[in-house]
């Protein structure tokens, strides 16, 4: 099944681009202005793909109806901004599995619940923006994961069949996307995993430890 896939879709954080690293730093610098110690990175790293309430709720035990809620993350998000490219990169490996896309001439895009006013910068700073074929932003449609409709508006930018496409993410709200949009999935394990998380059951078609292992699945070779 996966092999006879033609589009690939890549979730960005925690699959495509290692961003943990900055939006730890953007919310210890938030911790300090408030007077707190930093949160350790390898406990934040499990909460990114579950999205910026959960980043704040780390940081300063806080919900989303907490009245200082939106202040906080008005402020986190101000910060983050401005460092989104210090220390983002592509995953190891991940700069080889885009050349060999490219190079084979199969569609590659990106769908991710991270705003577009976060997303844009981002790739243009990664350079990466000319190369996908689409990218699909939170608010790019009034749905985001993992409701399938940016995953099916995507597939309509790149004219193909759900059927010919797989997306490929870290989140479990990911795979359901991908699932209720009748599109193969795989789980980057190499991501923002969450604590305990139970991703065989999930039901993706596949699960891949690196990068490199994408191509292994679909029968990619490096010539």
């Amino acid at each position: 099944m996966l092999s006879n896939v033609s589009n690939i879709i890549f979730d960005l954080d925690g699959t495509l681009i290692d961003t943990a690293p900055d939006l730890s730093y953007s919310l210890n610098l938030l911790r300090e202005e408030h007077g707190l110690p930093p949160v350790e990175y390898d406990q934040f790293r499990k909460v990114v793909s579950l999205g910026g309430t959960a980043m704040l709720n780390m940081g300063f035990d806080i919900s989303s109806s907490d009245p200082q809620f939106q202040i906080i993350r008005k402020r986190f998000l101000d910060i983050y901004s401005k460092n989104i490219y210090r220390l983002s990169r592509l995953f190891d490996g991940m700069e080889q599995v885009l050349e060999i896309l490219d190079a084979k001439n199969i569609n590659w895009g990106i769908v991710t619940n991270k705003p577009g006013w976060l997303t844009s910068p981002l790739l243009e700073k990664m350079q990466l923006s000319s190369r996908a074929l689409c990218v699909i932003s939170g608010d790019t449609l009034p749905y985001a994961k993992p409701n399938p409709e940016p995953l099916l508006h995507a597939c309509k930018i790149m004219k193909c069949t759900p059927s010919k496409a797989i997306y490929i993410g870290d989140a479990k709200r990911d795979i359901e996307a991908g699932i209720n949009a009748g599109m193969p999935t795989i789980i980057a394990a190499y991501g923002y995993i969450e604590e305990n998380a139970t991703i065989n059951e999930w039901g993706a078609n596949s699960i891949i430890d690196s990068p490199l292992e994408l191509l292994d699945r679909l029968n990619l070779g490096a010539s």
